[in-house]
């Protein structure tokens, strides 16, 4: 049985899916097997993923287009190995992601979760480091930890096997179904974290679900885990800010009343005066905003209200 199984849904990235298997074959820690999940690709992207020839990788192919989450929990009920990495097929591993992944694991053996850092790369080669407060070691409270960007990102996270055998696979909501998975996860489960850098994460790739309009679209019930863990004001913090990032989204996008539905609810003291004062702006001035942001990505810099 090998120590790892590496997850990569696939669905058109054939510009991309080579690189990042290749990725995974230059790991120091080789002890892995790989399981890609061709989600009906109607690019080439399978025929790259063909190309790449090891006895590690196996493909399975879907006979209808499912989505992400179904496509990951199809890897992950094919998976052999107690660990489960997940891999986007855009996405890049460091030679020692993998490595240490393997060291949380056997250093932290009360962890379930275990993560790394990871490198934004904007417009294909920008390169931008976010900013944590988190350090190696457990993560002692992840909401409070995530009142930013991600601490982790898909790609950099391996998830002990008995974590969904436990709590069930990633749901099949359109938005933000590693947001649900995050929360669902955090709240039981320990976290292992290194904050060393070990992933290229790509903000911008053809077919990001993240970059698609939202309306008419599924996103996380904010509310529904607000009302199991009423006590928790740590996680009321952390689904307050999830309800401002995707409020601005839907306000820049013209949805008006989804915007208020998600605005009306959040409390004020859950955010700093910069997000309070963006939540109120027009859309006019939020859009602006985003080109704005946009030319500095392209300088290597990332401006945040956090």
């Amino acid at each position: 049985m090998p120590f790892f199984s590496v997850v990569i849904p696939l669905y058109n990235k054939e510009n991309y899916i080579k690189e990042t298997l290749q990725s995974v074959l230059a790991q120091t820690f080789t002890d892995f097997e790989i399981i890609i999940v061709n989600d009906v690709s109607t690019d080439n992207s399978a025929g790259k993923a063909e190309q790449i020839k090891d006895q590690r990788i196996r493909i399975i192919n879907h006979e209808i287009n499912c989505g992400l989450s179904p496509s990951r929990n199809t890897g992950i009920i094919n998976a052999k190995s107690d660990y489960i990495a997940f891999l986007d097929a855009d996405d890049l591993w460091k030679p020692e992601f993998l490595a240490t992944i393997r060291s949380l694991i056997l250093r932290y053996s009360e962890a379930s979760l275990f993560a790394t850092k990871y490198t934004e790369i904007y417009y294909g080669k920008i390169p931008i480091e976010p900013s944590f407060r988190a350090q190696t070691g457990i993560i002692d409270n992840f909401f409070i930890e995530n009142l930013n960007k991600p601490i982790y990102c898909p790609s950099s996270l391996c998830v002990k096997k008995s974590v969904f055998e436990a709590e069930g696979f990633y749901k099949n909501v359109y938005l933000g179904e590693d947001t649900d998975f995050n929360i669902r996860a955090n709240l039981k489960y320990r976290l292992a974290y290194s904050a060393e850098p070990l992933v290229l994460y790509r903000m911008h790739s053809e077919n990001q679900i993240t970059h698609n309009k939202l309306a008419g679209r599924t996103i996380v019930d904010f509310d529904f885990y607000q009302h199991q863990n009423p006590d928790r004001a740590d996680l009321r913090q952390f689904l307050d800010f999830q309800r401002y990032m995707w409020a601005k989204r839907y306000k820049m996008e013209g949805s008006i009343e989804e915007y208020r539905k998600l605005a009306k609810v959040i409390s004020p003291h859950s955010l700093n005066y910069k997000q309070r004062i963006l939540l109120k702006l027009p859309q006019f001035a939020l859009q602006l905003i985003r080109k704005l942001k946009a030319i500095l990505h392209k300088k290597g810099l990332n401006p945040t209200s956090y």
